[in-house]
């Protein structure tokens, strides 16, 4: 069985700064390569990195040494970027991440890629902790019941014949995440328990964040 990971890169990282976020460091290290690092010794095949155009010689600098990786341009958005890495490589399953989550665990990608095997649509989430309102024009308008609600995070890993149906279904949508791809086919997907630690970087605060995390 070939599990194949994607990881994406795609991003213009426009929140952030003047610079891409993923070549940012810490502790002398991109924040891509503590992703990557994460998978490279997990049980996967291969890695497939999604990259945005402006910083695809960046990430062939970084990862020249790697083997079993292979970087291709990325989309104009996350799900075209997630289907360029899905046409690029046919594998019996996949796991895809965010490359802006670097606190990964092995672990914890290496158990995706166990149930997916079971399940065939997985996501790790968090069950959401904060109380949650419902606001229409700057007034509360209900409290929402929090325990069943989660929030989604990545990897999320799928058998590779049914997120390739759900993406060449959904071709020129803008899904953000590729659980609610298979969710809109009717298809069941599983949760695992993720960790809040497992942070998307999106402003430089984040970078802080995870300095101490990674630290």
């Amino acid at each position: 069985m070939k599990i194949n990971a994607i990881i994406t890169a795609g991003g213009t990282s426009s929140r952030f700064g003047n610079n891409n976020k993923l070549l940012e460091k810490i502790n002398g290290k991109e924040v891509i390569q503590f992703t990557v690092d994460a998978f490279r010794y997990a049980n996967v095949d291969k890695i497939i990195i999604c990259a945005n155009a402006s910083i695809k010689e960046d990430l062939q600098r970084i990862f020249k040494d790697y083997e079993n990786i292979e970087i291709i341009e990325g989309g104009q958005t996350r799900q075209a970027s997630v289907y360029n890495g899905l046409k690029a490589d046919k594998c019996d399953y996949v796991i895809i991440h965010d490359g802006a989550r670097p606190i990964i665990s092995t672990e914890l990608i290496n158990i995706c890629a166990t149930m997916v095997k079971e399940v065939n649509a997985l996501s790790v989430m968090t069950k959401t902790i904060d109380t949650i309102k419902e606001v229409q024009h700057g007034k509360i308008i209900r409290t929402i019941d929090r325990s069943k609600l989660y929030n989604t995070q990545t990897p999320q890993a799928f058998s590779y014949d049914l997120i390739l149906k759900a993406h060449e279904k959904f071709e020129g949508k803008n899904f953000t995440d590729d659980a609610g791809m298979v969710e809109e086919l009717g298809e069941d997907v599983y949760v695992i328990d993720g960790s809040y630690k497992n942070i998307k970087i999106t402003t430089q605060s984040d970078i802080e964040l995870a300095k101490v995390y990674l630290g």
